[in-house]
């Protein structure tokens, strides 16, 4: 029954959208989510799970750059379809757009600093516009917000800031990588919802199709397995 379920929204999409192009926008800088790879085009997890949610949608499908700052009211004003870029489901963003369901379950964020400092001081980098600023600021410590997530990893470098604030998964690499200049500090953090594909509200039709093609990812076991490939997670989809 679930899989009569699934191919019906599928179809009913299809067979009501026009020709144009589903254009998927990402911010193309926070790997292992979304990146530039050395060939300039986006790679990543989510480039992998957009590529085969079109497929199974039945979708003709391009990849659109856009900074984070201003991914939200991009997609609002027409400049690309969806929002597939890391971007955890929460009230205040639900207000202004509409999301799928979760294709990455909530993944614990957590605090980076320069190995030997003291990572639990009051001053704290995040990228601007997450669900790591607003935790950091109704914390009580002090948030300096950047534009990239690279920005905030360049300020812990520099002594800008005690530690940064960010997914644990966008700073594993970066702390293995470090030769012990970087370390984890303190506890995980929970915070947010899980991931969604964000799209305009009055896009029903395509919302209905992603969340279809979502299901079956999650019922033939192909979304979990790009889960552990590249966040090294049992989700349990």
């Amino acid at each position: 029954m679930k899989k009569l379920i699934i191919a019906a929204a599928l179809a009913a999409f299809t067979t009501t959208a026009t020709a144009d192009t589903v254009r998927m926008g990402t911010e193309g800088a926070y790997p292992p989510y979304n990146f530039l790879n050395d060939a300039g085009e986006v790679d990543g997890l989510e480039r992998e799970v957009g590529d085969k949610l079109c497929e199974i949608a039945g979708l003709d499908c391009v990849w659109v750059v856009n900074d984070w700052d201003s991914i939200i009211p991009n997609l609002v004003s027409g400049n690309y379809d969806t929002i597939i870029a890391g971007m955890s489901i929460t009230d205040e963003r639900d207000e202004v757009i509409d999301f799928t369901q979760e294709y990455i379950p909530s993944d614990p964020s957590a605090y980076m600093a320069l190995a030997g400092a003291d990572g639990s001081g009051a001053v704290v980098a995040a990228q601007a516009s997450t669900i790591q600023a607003s935790y950091v600021a109704s914390s009580g410590a002090t948030v300096v917000e950047f534009a990239a997530a690279d920005e905030t990893v360049a300020a812990v470098r520099s002594g800008e800031v005690d530690s940064v604030l960010a997914d644990r998964a966008f700073l594993a690499d970066i702390v293995a990588d470090s030769n012990g200049e970087l370390v984890f500090v303190g506890d995980n953090v929970s915070i947010g919802g899980g991931v969604g594909i964000g799209v305009r509200e009055s896009d029903t039709e395509l919302k209905a199709a992603l969340n279809a093609a979502i299901d079956q990812m999650k019922a033939d076991g192909s979304l979990n397995e790009i889960l552990k490939r590249w966040l090294d997670i049992e989700a349990g989809y």
